[in-house]
């Protein structure tokens, strides 16, 4: 595909690596759209961007992600990249002998982490590949997985949920694969990004930055890059791209 000819709807796209995305490809594709349940993120996204759509969305909704998608179909008339980008980083052990208030994993952290992970994924993707389907539009949908996909210790439901969409990824590339429809996968390192930071101590961050061959964390323009290969690429399919500077877990 060429990139100024694509309509783009990346989710999560206000903050972290989805604003780095956006704020790239605005006025490079023809039309970029966000969606965010951050509304302040949102706003500042537009006023600093105003050619970015932004759209305000609790994704793990699925009736309200279906109204979304109708919605920006119904304006835009296409879409031929969808970025799955939306996620929270949680880590948590399975058991935690240290605490007395919580040794065992919290089943409401497991089922946040699986529900925004993985379930607001299949809601997006199940309503834009259907209406890509039926209005013939081809092109690429794009996961972002994540290195814990393969497990991390410390991180059950998150690495549950990236090994899900692996998979997915995979099943999707070979049912949409007969439309020109492309699906691909990107499982990045440890991206030096807010929600890292937020998520891990500083001594792990450091741990995982010496644990990789080039001895830092990635950084999102690196990552970006990817995203826009996949794009052009019309033969990249039912592929995981490992983006970790060859950091293995």
């Amino acid at each position: 595909m060429i990139l100024h000819t694509v309509n783009i709807l990346i989710t999560g796209g206000a903050s972290g690596l989805g604003r780095t995305m956006a704020s790239h490809l605005a006025g490079k594709a023809a039309n970029v759209i966000v969606v965010d349940r951050n509304e302040e993120a949102l706003k500042e996204l537009s006023e600093e961007f105003p050619s970015i759509k932004c759209y305000t969305a609790d994704l793990t909704d699925q009736v309200a992600v279906d109204a979304l998608v109708t919605d920006i179909f119904n304006t835009y008339g296409k879409l031929h990249v969808l970025v799955n980008n939306a996620g929270i980083i949680h880590s948590e052990p399975l058991v935690n002998l240290l605490s007395k208030e919580q040794p065992k994993h919290s089943i409401e952290n497991w089922q946040k982490t699986i529900d925004i992970n993985l379930n607001a994924v299949f809601y997006v993707t199940v309503n834009v590949a259907d209406k890509m389907v039926r209005s013939r539009s081809k092109g690429v949908i794009i996961n972002i997985s994540s290195i814990s996909s393969y497990g991390n210790a410390g991180q059950s439901a998150y690495s549950a949920a990236k090994a899900a969409l692996n998979a997915l990824t995979v099943t999707w590339s070979k049912e949409l694969g007969m439309f020109g429809i492309r699906c691909v996968a990107i499982a990045p390192g440890f991206i030096d990004t807010t929600s890292t930071r937020a998520a891990l101590t500083e001594a792990k961050i450091k741990t995982y930055s010496n644990a990789t061959p080039l001895g830092r964390l990635g950084k999102t323009d690196e990552l970006l890059h990817a995203v826009v290969f996949i794009i052009e690429n019309d033969f990249y399919n039912g592929t995981i791209l490992n983006l970790d500077g060859g950091l293995k877990l």
